[in-house]
């Protein structure tokens, strides 16, 4: 998807460019460049209007793909959603790992495969202090 400058900007500055699902920052992954993910894809039904947009990194964006839902427990569970959901009630991180607060955050953190053991360290390097 191509987005225009100023759409771009809409998206990302008010999140600090920060991964809306994961919470890295685009200045831990210098060399890959953060997505611009629809939230609900095209073949969903979701526009490229700026309230179906978030920024992504490259894990998350390609682990859900064009998901809407997974299951937890046996339960479909709709995935966690950006632009209507704050992060905070459903995730925290924890010992360098994400961890989900209900079955959104929980099944949005295994499917998006969160915690894998790269992700956790990168979490852990980029918040040691910096001398």
């Amino acid at each position: 998807m191509a987005v225009d400058l100023a759409t771009r900007r809409l998206v990302r500055e008010p999140v600090g460019n920060r991964c809306e699902y994961c919470r890295f920052h685009q200045d831990d992954q210098p060399f890959l460049t953060f997505h611009d993910e629809h939230i609900i894809s095209r073949q969903h039904g979701g526009s490229d209007h700026e309230s179906n947009l978030c920024i992504a990194c490259h894990w998350c964006n390609l682990h859900k793909g064009p998901n809407l839902a997974t299951l937890v427990d046996g339960q479909l569970v709709v995935l966690f959603h950006p632009r209507r959901q704050e992060w905070s009630s459903h995730f925290e991180i924890r010992q360098y790992r994400v961890i989900g607060l209900d079955s959104v955050g929980v099944g949005t953190v295994e499917l998006l495969n969160m915690n894998d053991e790269d992700r956790c360290e990168l979490r852990r390097e980029s918040l040691l202090p910096s001398f």
